[in-house]
């Protein structure tokens, strides 16, 4: 397996802030869902390059470091990405499972350098997501991958692309929203909370990416 990608700071520098902060994003994760735990979590942004699947990547990361069984699923089939943070290959995956019984009784998983963490790809990418994404069979394919986990993490493309995250985030039970400081214009970040509402979308919160580190950050606590 190839090495991992430098995107993934929880484990090429553990001890630096940017890995304290997606340690931070889960614990506020897990800790705001003792009631109703967010067993399928959904990642997406209001339009592309704003860090969606490295923010998913570094955070399954730091929940299987806490012996959370985690797989992520890579649902943007546009635009596949998470094969690649983790030097892994995009040959089979969710849409194979939607499409080949077989897949969905073996599962086409990848393992990861990190214990408990595995990836589903996007496998071949179909005409039409969006019809793949809303069909009834990705549910059953979801309810399959829920029985190895103790948490999914989905993928979604922008939700200002297509109505891909708009479709998927009546399937899970929240959404987090990746915004870039400095890039994200405030009316797509706005119009995407809009258009995620209109499904009756759980948004559980924004994180917000490539943020200036302040110097307080860099001094003896962290080394």
């Amino acid at each position: 397996m190839a090495d991992s990608s430098s995107s993934l700071i929880t484990i090429q520098d553990p001890g630096s802030p940017a890995s304290e902060a997606y340690r931070a994003l889960r614990m506020n994760l897990l800790f705001s869902s003792l009631d109703k735990p967010i067993r399928k979590l959904l990642f997406s942004s209001p339009s592309s390059g704003e860090g969606k699947s490295t923010t998913l990547a570094n955070l399954a990361v730091t929940l299987a470091q806490v012996d959370q069984r985690v797989i992520m699923i890579d649902c943007d089939l546009r635009r596949p990405t998470l094969h690649t943070l983790f030097g892994l290959n995009n040959t089979k995956g969710i849409s194979d499972m939607v499409l080949n019984d077989q897949a969905l009784l073996e599962p086409p998983y990848q393992n990861t350098e990190i214990n408990g963490l595995r990836l589903i790809a996007s496998g071949a990418l179909p005409p039409r997501p969006g019809d793949m994404l809303g069909s009834k069979k990705l549910e059953i394919v979801l309810d399959r991958l829920m029985q190895d986990a103790d948490i999914l993490l989905l993928d979604a493309p922008p939700v200002m692309a297509a109505t891909d995250a708009a479709i998927l985030a009546t399937k899970v039970d929240g959404v987090l929203l990746v915004i870039s400081a400095g890039e994200t214009k405030r009316e797509q970040a706005q119009r995407s909370v809009e258009r995620l509402q209109q499904v009756n979308a759980n948004i559980l919160g924004a994180v917000l990416n490539n943020v200036p580190l302040d110097a307080s950050f860099t001094g003896e606590y962290y080394k």
